[in-house]
């Protein structure tokens, strides 16, 4: 296949015209397929890449079966989300691992059409009861180095990023030195202060769950975990930019803060996304959902997101004026190397997976291209 006539998203997160080839399911630069695909007047991006997010019309990645991880897979792609990397709830440890162990098992036959499963990002359980969120906090236990290793055994090596709240654990510095080099270590969840948050990366932590969200506020004499995270030049993070999560201003300044490099756009959608105003569950916990707005029925916290990762990324650049450069870079080439899948996603490049989003020049989606197919 060659893709002609597009403005091509490039790894110096710039757009220039050129034309792609694609010979059976990777990028190439010959191809022996005369299909032409005519893609004037639209850019041409990697696909996207959702290292966060729970699930979509009407399917949980906790519901723990083949058939929601497919039915997740198949609706990411057909938005131009082509890698998936579902966070898990804070549930019983028990029920956690029987997930993990189904997610492995849909990882060695997964659904043709659907999104690649490339990673499991754990939210929970060792996390902070004072910041727990729309999580259960019957569930919550402190961080444990052995049940950890039975998370990451389960997922056969699936799980790429596990959170912790280090104020919960006296023994925190050992847990993230130990574990640090067999999965990402995140705050998540979590009531640090500025002391403990550098405590925490300074052991090897090297990543945030969806800054600003159930953490302690940026003030200008308490500076949190996300002064924290300022000043750890390691550490990436996580942003919600569905216009509910966070004001475009913060979204604007965290940008200034941290540089584009070091930001992944999430989505943190639930099982409402793609679905109509109603009652869900999330966790466990029942969640109503009005609009793009999820909160507990409960005590009215935010539950995770309704919007998909594409319209999250529109949103930074429609909405918050983010330049459309950046944000593509933040929901492709920087989730890649968080995930350390970036040598086979994240940009159109030779040798990587053929996964293309055509996108007009208001951002509607034209086309979906995976693995070299157009779905």
């Amino acid at each position: 296949m060659i893709i002609q006539n597009a403005k091509v998203y490039t790894e110096q997160k710039t757009f220039a015209c050129r034309e792609i080839r694609i010979q059976n399911d990777v990028f190439a630069s010959e191809t022996d397929d005369p299909t032409a695909i005519d893609a004037g007047g639209c850019y041409a991006i990697p696909g996207l890449i959702d290292m966060h997010f729970h699930g979509c019309m009407g399917y949980d990645i906790c519901d723990g079966t083949q058939e929601a991880i497919s039915q997740i897979a198949g609706y990411e792609a057909s938005i131009g989300v082509t890698a998936i990397a579902p966070a898990t709830m804070t549930l019983p440890a028990d029920e956690l691992e029987h997930i993990l162990s189904v997610a492995a098992a849909y990882r060695r036959e997964p659904a043709a059409e659907g999104a690649d499963l490339v990673g499991m990002n754990m939210e929970g359980p060792f996390i902070s009861r004072v910041k727990k969120g729309a999580q259960d906090a019957r569930n919550i236990i402190p961080c444990n180095i052995g049940c950890c290793q039975r998370f990451l055994d389960a997922s056969e090596g699936l799980v790429k990023l596990i959170g912790i709240a280090p104020e919960e654990n006296l023994d925190f510095r050992a847990f993230i030195q130990q574990m640090k080099d067999k999965v990402t270590i995140s705050l998540a969840h979590t009531n640090a202060d500025y002391d403990t948050a550098m405590a925490a990366f300074s052991a090897g932590a090297s990543h945030v769950v969806h800054l600003y969200n159930a953490m302690p506020p940026f003030t200008h004499r308490e500076p949190g975990v996300v002064g924290a995270v300022c000043d750890c030049a390691h550490v990436t993070a996580e942003l919600i930019c569905d216009g509910v999560h966070i004001h475009p201003a913060v979204v604007r300044a965290t940008f200034g803060m941290l540089g584009a490099d070091r930001i992944v756009l999430i989505s943190d959608s639930m099982r409402a996304a793609g679905m109509p105003d109603g009652r869900y569950t999330l966790g466990g916990l029942d969640v109503n959902v009005t609009g793009n707005r999820a909160t507990l029925v409960s005590d009215g916290a935010l539950a995770g997101s309704v919007t998909n990762l594409m319209d999250c990324m529109r949103i930074a650049v429609k909405q918050m004026h983010i330049p459309l450069e950046t944000a593509v870079a933040c929901a492709t080439m920087n989730p890649a190397k968080c995930l350390s899948v970036y040598d086979k996603y994240g940009s159109i490049q030779i040798g990587k997976k053929a996964n293309v989003v055509l996108l007009d020049e208001k951002l509607n989606l034209q086309a979906v291209i995976k693995d070299g197919k157009v779905l």
